[in-house]
This record gives C-alpha cells, structure tokens and sequence, in this order.
C-alpha cells in the first residue's frame, strides 16, 4: 500500500543516516576497546534495549523458524561485522566502504535466485553503477587507491553475507511475528555466535573503561539506537519495500559518514566527495526511481483480509 511504501522509505533514511554515524563513535571507542569487544557490548545492550522494549517472549516458533532466525543472526549481527572489522585491519577504510556497498547487488541477485518475487530492472543496475561510481569518487584522495587481497576479499564477503541476511529477512518477515521480537531473536543469535571470536581476538573484563563518560555515551548510542533500534526499523523496512529496495539505501552510508566526519571530527571536504555524493544520491535515486512512482500513484483498494503480516 501507499502508506507503508512512504513508511518504509522514512525509514530508510533514518536507519541508514544513523548507521552513517556509527564509524565516528567506533573510531572513537578503538582508543580503549577492542574492535569484537566494541560489537559485542554493542549488541548486549541492543539485546536487553529490545527486551525492555517488549519483554513478552516469542513463543510459537518452529525448527525451521528458529534456524532461520539463527542464520539472520549469524549472517547479520555476527559475521557481517566482524568480517568488515577484520577487512579493516588488512586493508583502507575506503576500499572496505567502497567494497561493502556492493551489497545490495548481492542482494538483487540472492533475491531474484531465492525468493523468485522481486524483479530486476536495468534502472536499478543503471543506479548501482552509479553509486559505486561516487563512492569511489568520495574515498579518492588524489593518490590512487591501495588494494590488498585479503582485506578487499573480506570485504566483498562481507557484502556478500548482507545479501543474505537480507533474504533471510524477508522469508522472516512472512512468519506474521512483531518486529521488536523478530530483531530481538536474530540479536540473540548473532550474540550467542558472537563469544567464541571475542576470546580469539582478546576480550579483557576492564569495568574501568565505562567511567569515562565519552566511551559510555558512544556504547550506549551504539547499542540502543544504532542496534536496538535501527534493526527493528531496517527489518520493518524490508517487509514494506522488499530486500532490494531496502538495499539500495546503504549506498549513502558513506555519504554520511563523510559529512558527519566533517562536522565532528573536521575532516576535510574535497571537491571529489562533494561530485562524489551528488552522483550516489543520483545512482539512489535511479535505483528507487520504479518504487517512487509507484508510491506517488494512487494507491488501490484492497481486501481487509490483505493487512500486512507485521501488523496486528
């Protein structure tokens, strides 16, 4: 319908607009926390966020539910961002922001071979294009870029599993469950997945560190909003405008993060990162441009017995 099309669009920005902000706080935490430490107290605080938010359980589930459930958590929460922090050490951060936006390629394509529902369309491979174009353009510093196999390899399986976790999203979004619950259940996953990497990568009990109240302000923005929160609107956002649409909006995550940089760390804008977001807002554009004009159309008449299955 019209109004969930709008609704999930919102959305979008929303989610993606705080996600962009979300590399300035962990750049931040790194001086005193590991990187696994950081996502694993990222997600424990969303964990417990969630569950203050609805603490009624989600009963009901089946085997099959449940793995899928486990399989968004490990593919989303846990694998996905440990899998870009590992690539972090090997390689730039540019090449794993340019890298990791080609997820929602992965996306179109697990979709079209799975799910067989959503259609391709050359305005969406037109946009891709695009946005990748200034991407690169943004991260380009008048040097060149450096590539580094094992790094650049990460990251491209890293936008690889979001694919995934994307389609699994949408298969989870037909079981007609809440969202806050749904999100809490794939939190608890990716956490449960997430304690074996946390002693191989040096995990310290330092309670010390959460005095200072910089390091605590930016975990607990990182848990209950970036986490709790914008997971639950992302996950509702697929349900509304599918999991290739949703996609398309992570191409202005670095949009974000480089004008968010700027203001709060005052990292400098160049005349390539401003050409650079102009032509990921055009590829964005041309990526959604199907889905807007459906939303702009008048909306048709539809059975009461069509609600959506996430509203109750």
């Amino acid at each position: 319908m019209k109004n969930h099309t709008v609704a999930g669009h919102l959305l979008c920005l929303f989610t993606i607009a705080v996600w962009g902000t979300t590399f300035i706080s962990t750049k931040i935490l790194l001086v005193h926390f590991e990187p696994v430490e950081i996502l694993f107290i990222r997600f424990l605080l969303g964990l417990l966020a969630l569950f203050l938010a609805r603490p009624k359980l989600l009963r009901g589930t089946t085997f099959r539910q449940e793995l899928t459930f486990a399989g968004a958590g490990l593919c989303g929460i846990c694998l996905y961002y440990l899998l870009e922090n590992i690539a972090l050490t090997y390689t730039l951060a540019s090449n794993v922001s340019i890298i990791v936006s080609v997820a929602p390629f992965f996306t179109a394509i697990l979709c079209r071979l799975f799910l067989k529902e959503e259609s391709l369309h050359a305005s969406f491979f037109i946009g891709f294009v695009v946005a990748i174009a200034g991407i690169c353009l943004m991260n380009f510093n008048g040097g060149g870029w450096q590539f580094n196999p094992i790094g650049d390899l990460l990251s491209l399986l890293a936008a690889f599993v979001w694919g995934i976790y994307s389609v699994l999203i949408k298969k989870i979004s037909t079981y007609g469950y809440h969202t806050v619950l749904v999100t809490r259940r794939i939190f608890f996953y990716g956490t449960l997945f997430m304690i074996p990497p946390l002693f191989l990568f040096g995990f310290r009990l330092d309670l010390s560190r959460f005095v200072d109240p910089i390091s605590l302000g930016n975990l607990l923005y990182l848990g209950f909003i970036a986490s709790a929160l914008c997971f639950a609107t992302w996950n509702l956002a697929v349900n509304y405008l599918g999991p290739i649409k949703t996609s398309a909006y992570i191409y202005l995550t670095p949009v974000v993060t480089i004008v968010m940089s700027a203001l709060i760390l005052h990292e400098p804008i160049t005349i390539f990162t401003i050409l650079g977001a102009l032509l990921t807002l055009a590829g964005l554009f041309l990526s959604e441009s199907r889905s807007l004009r459906k939303a702009c159309k008048k909306p048709q008449k539809f059975h009461r017995k069509q609600r959506h299955p996430m509203i109750k």
